[in-house]
């Protein structure tokens, strides 16, 4: 069985480690935000001008004037501190964020990621994505394996523009968990959903792969 959105968001949480500074994407990643680990300490990173994030709040609690870099409603925690965008991104292009958890319309084999624009279609901007794979230490894609006509969103080549190139580390779907191997030697899967076969993950995935000896 595929997993859902807020199963992706638990699932991606596990990448997290204790003392990292992290930037989660808009979409899905936000989600990671409320399965952080008890006793693990995280901190959120916006790139509107951010540092320590609570998870989001509850109905009727929200602050209009406190939101994330996807203009969703946050709260804030005792050590949070603001800033200006500018000194956000340079914590982000001075490699200072350990970890960015974003979402994709595509990923290829080789660690390329499109995650901001279709052609033909409204742009609101490339926003902080381009500096995040370029800057941060770590990147993990959380996406749906497929778009909504059932095409691969895991690819041999990404079709659409690209945000970067041989940036992805790993990449979480609803059915599977890849990771990108170094120096463009392809992907490898690593862990499959609940109740998915290997068959299942093969008939919608069109990049090449490995599969790791635990799942063979």
């Amino acid at each position: 069985m595929a997993r859902t959105r807020e199963q992706l968001a638990e699932r991606a949480a596990k990448e997290l480690q204790d003392g990292f500074y992290v930037n989660l994407g808009i979409g899905i990643p936000t989600l990671v935000a409320n399965y952080i680990p008890e006793g693990m300490e995280v901190t959120l990173q916006s790139e509107n001008g951010m540092l320590g994030m609570g998870p989001f709040p509850w109905a009727g609690e929200e602050d209009p004037d406190l939101i994330n870099a996807g203009k969703q409603t946050i709260t804030e925690i005792p050590e949070s501190a603001y800033f200006s965008s500018a000194d956000s991104f340079a914590m982000i292009r001075g490699g200072h964020i350990n970890l960015s958890i974003l979402g994709a319309m595509e990923v290829a084999e080789n660690g390329d990621i499109a995650n901001w624009m279709i052609p033909g279609k409204l742009v609101k901007g490339m926003g902080g994505a381009m500096d995040l794979v370029a800057g941060v230490k770590r990147v993990v894609v959380v996406m749906d394996h497929a778009n909504k006509h059932g095409e691969s969103k895991v690819l041999k080549a990404c079709t659409l523009p690209l945000t970067g190139t041989g940036v992805v580390s790993r990449i979480i779907t609803d059915l599977a968990v890849f990771d990108v191997k170094p120096d463009g030697a392809g992907l490898e899967l690593i862990e499959l959903s609940e109740g998915v076969t290997l068959d299942e993950v093969a008939a919608k995935t069109q990049a090449t792969y490995s599969v790791a000896p635990s799942l063979a």
